[in-house]
């Protein structure tokens, strides 16, 4: 796990980890919660990870609100719905390991000390061919993911 988010003296969110590294908390934690922060779109079309084998459900919040993308003003809200316990670990997944580290600091800064991103995201970053899905990222690394 790296310490992630440098912001001068102090960070804003607890750090970025790896999908194995995210797997691995989920397993090893019951309160850690994997909050998939991208669009209704991305949900439907593109699919969500599949925790059945660890007997938890990933969180779909939205950072951003499809299809204008504005801000989801009752992220904070609903993220509290699902994880009252302020401890516990919440892991945020976009697509790339953008909107995740926004709603990692956001999470934060209502004082979820134990918020992270996880690097590389649900599809990795873009190939030769700016094609997603073949370099890193949740669906490259071999864990369960479902689609549609």
């Amino acid at each position: 796990m790296t310490n992630g988010g440098m912001s001068g003296a102090s960070n804003t969110y607890a750090g970025d980890m790896t999908v194995r590294e995210t797997w691995d908390l989920l397993a090893s934690d019951p309160d850690a919660v994997l909050i998939d922060v991208r669009t209704t779109a991305e949900w439907a079309y593109v699919g969500l990870p599949d925790l059945s084998p660890l007997g938890k459900t990933v969180q779909a919040v939205s950072w951003v609100k499809f299809p204008d993308m504005s801000r989801n003003e009752a992220f904070i809200d609903e993220i509290s719905a699902i994880q009252p316990k302020k401890t516990a670990p919440m892991i945020f997944l976009c697509r790339s390991g953008v909107r995740s580290i926004a709603a990692a600091e956001a999470a934060t800064r209502a004082g979820y000390n134990r918020s992270y991103n996880v690097l590389e995201g649900f599809e990795g970053a873009p190939d030769a061919d700016g094609h997603r899905g073949t370099v890193g990222g949740w669906k490259v690394a071999g864990l369960k993911w479902k689609q549609g």
